[in-house]
């Protein structure tokens, strides 16, 4: 492990003046900036190289670096923009700046009103500590694929706002998410907002969304975020299933949502077999928490059950593949 303050030397000559601080800790040590905008920040990112890291609520990157599983020789920290922390609702949907916490989307009468399904899927993550400082866009792009975000994003079809050095470009949330905790970022860009757009019509728009794990406020092992559109005779016209865990991406299961289109949404059959499409298509891989079997059967039944939410129907807690 280098010594205190012999990192950083030839690099620090190319900053400029900035917060700084030496730190050892339990991570590796690192220096530290706070930016005061996001052209700011993309400026330290370009001086301090490809092993800098952007920081915000830290509730995933910080972990990462107590255990020396990430070492970035600096953070900097992007909490403090102005005005990054806004929720913004305009004619084509919700805009999530890249400061806005876990805890005011969930607080967010406007999030609940226009697009449920993010505090459906908010009330899993973790616990309240971590909610309160959190990001919705920190979790993004950490991209876990067992993370509940990154599944609401392709349920909903958000769209990924990047800023880069030169330009800023824009990506669907099925084009973001790349492998395990990789996504479409280059090193010299970032997330700066997450849009979601409005529902055709939210009267008629039905959301649910399941998980399991060990514990509550545990990581999940698998989970599944359903959102389905009627028309007015309420059939299905649009239903958008994605599963999380069962594989290094979030997936969304296009094949099981063609089962459903023009169903009645209280189609059992239609729900059964969305169900056993998704358990033919996912490849969950095996770990400590669970074989791949089991994260088959159980993200089958996840999405039935969240079918069955969108219908109204009684829990099904006791049914359990």
């Amino acid at each position: 492990m280098p010594e205190r303050g012999e990192i950083r030397d030839e690099a620090a000559a190319k900053i400029r003046k900035s917060p700084r601080i030496e730190t050892v800790m339990k991570p590796q040590s690192f220096t530290y900036h706070v930016a005061r905008s996001a052209a700011d920040a993309l400026e330290l990112l370009a001086a301090e190289g490809d092993d800098a890291k952007i920081i915000a609520g830290g509730q995933s990157l910080v972990p990462l670096m107590n255990f020396r599983l990430a070492r970035p020789t600096a953070l900097i920290d992007i909490c403090q923009v102005p005005n990054s922390d806004k929720i913004v609702m305009d004619d084509s949907g919700l805009r999530f700046g890249f400061s806005v916490r876990h805890s005011d989307a969930l607080r967010s009468s406007q999030v609940h009103g226009a697009s449920p399904l993010i505090g459906q899927a908010l009330k899993w993550v973790g616990h309240e500590a971590i909610r309160n400082w959190g990001t919705l866009c920190g979790s993004t792009v950490h991209a876990d694929p067992a993370a509940e975000l990154p599944a609401v994003w392709l349920a909903l079809d958000a769209e990924m706002v990047i800023l880069g050095p030169r330009s800023e470009r824009r990506l669907s949330a099925e084009s973001f998410f790349r492998s395990y905790f990789t996504t479409a970022l280059q090193s010299d860009e970032m997330l700066t907002e997450i849009h979601v757009p409005h529902a055709p019509d939210v009267r008629l728009r039905r959301t649910a969304f399941h998980e399991i794990a060990r514990r509550h406020g545990d990581f999940a092992i698998v989970g599944a975020a359903v959102v389905i559109d009627l028309d007015e005779e309420q059939r299905i016209s649009s239903a958008r299933i994605s599963v999380m865990g069962a594989g290094e991406v979030p997936l969304r299961v296009h094949s099981a949502e063609a089962l459903l289109l023009g169903a009645r949404l209280d189609d059992v059959q239609a729900h059964a077999s969305a169900e056993a499409e998704v358990r033919s298509v996912i490849r969950p891989p095996d770990d400590s928490h669970g074989s791949s079997e089991f994260r088959r059967k159980v993200t089958g039944t996840l999405v039935r059950r969240s079918l069955a939410d969108c219908a109204g129907f009684p829990s099904m807690l006791g049914d359990m593949a």
